[in-house]
């Protein structure tokens, strides 16, 4: 296989004109500098993609813009998937917290150190065929848990390691564990924990587990600085059975697109009346309406978005 050559190093100023040569309007050419000083060429360019134009041979996109494509029209989606990452991290954060408390309160009623004993947890926890050994799945999270417990700076892990020989009580432990970690410790919990915690929020265990999984993707993408806005999202969440939720039945066919990530959201505020409500459907309708070829329903938002019940602020 023929490499080809890596791509030539080119000034402020020279990508400047690239991107005139292409055909789209730099009115204040000093704007655009500062802002390419600011933000890496390569990051904006994940922004300009969808305003370039289809190629008349093929589905794939030319290096020419559509016409009346403008440099403010590229920072103006740029601006909007910042001020959507930020809100996302900030309203994620507050479901994780609420599924961490929640998940140590249901297991520490079982038993303060249930996470430490696989003969507490559920079937995944130990090995088929086995008296009582641990299985693999529980070997792996309780070695990623021991790493979070180790590579931990907090007070209260400092205290039960001198007091109780690091044995955490299981509502301790859970604000210690990212994530990932806590979805995996939710997969490996008793079945009668799961149906508990995925019955308030209206879902069955394993549409649960599969919310997690993605909540946690778009948390990375969110902290990480990563592209959301028109983000094809591979993962998607397994939704209750069509007739169950009219809010989640008009984004079904696009859970694959922001819009339908962001939905998720919004399920779980509602369902365990979390603050942060108004969040998300605030920022979308900051969604900039001067970048006539890029619409809305590009990140899979349907008509009348505001209107579906999830979304309502006031319900």
């Amino acid at each position: 296989m023929v490499e080809s050559s890596p791509k030539a190093f080119k000034t402020y100023n020279e990508q400047i004109a690239l991107l005139r040569s292409r055909g789209m309007r730099i009115d204040d050419e000093g704007y655009a500098r500062a802002v390419l000083e600011q933000v890496n060429y390569y990051r904006l360019s994940g922004y300009w993609y969808s305003l370039r134009r289809m190629s008349d041979q093929s589905l794939h996109r030319c290096d020419e813009f559509v016409e009346g494509t403008s440099f403010e029209q590229v920072t103006a989606l740029y601006d909007f998937d910042e001020r959507l990452r930020s809100q996302v991290f900030q309203v994620v954060s507050i479901i994780e917290l609420a599924l961490r408390a929640l998940l140590g309160h249901v297991l520490g009623r079982i038993d303060p150190q249930i996470h430490l004993n696989p003969n507490l947890l559920g079937s995944l926890a130990r090995a088929p065929q086995s008296a009582g050994e641990p299985s693999a799945d529980y070997n792996r999270w309780l070695g990623r848990y021991r790493r979070e417990i180790g590579a931990s700076r907090e007070d209260f892990v400092a205290h039960h390691n001198e007091t109780y020989g690091g044995r955490l009580p299981i509502w301790a432990a859970v604000e210690v564990m990212d994530f990932g970690l806590l979805n995996y410790l939710y997969r490996l919990s008793p079945d009668n924990v799961r149906e508990d915690i995925a019955a308030r929020v209206q879902l069955t265990p394993a549409q649960l587990g599969s919310w997690i999984k993605s909540l946690n993707i778009v948390r990375n993408y969110s902290a990480h600085h990563a592209r959301m806005f028109n983000r094809v999202y591979v993962l998607q969440p397994r939704l209750p059975r069509p007739g169950t939720n009219p809010g989640l039945d008009a984004v079904r066919g696009v859970m694959n697109r922001c819009f339908g990530q962001l939905t998720l959201i919004q399920h779980f505020i509602a369902a365990l009346d979390l603050r942060g409500r108004n969040v998300l459907p605030e920022v979308l309708a900051t969604y900039p309406t001067t970048v006539a070829p890029v619409p809305i329903s590009h990140i899979g938002a349907p008509q009348h978005w505001q209107e579906l019940l999830l979304w309502r602020t006031n319900s």
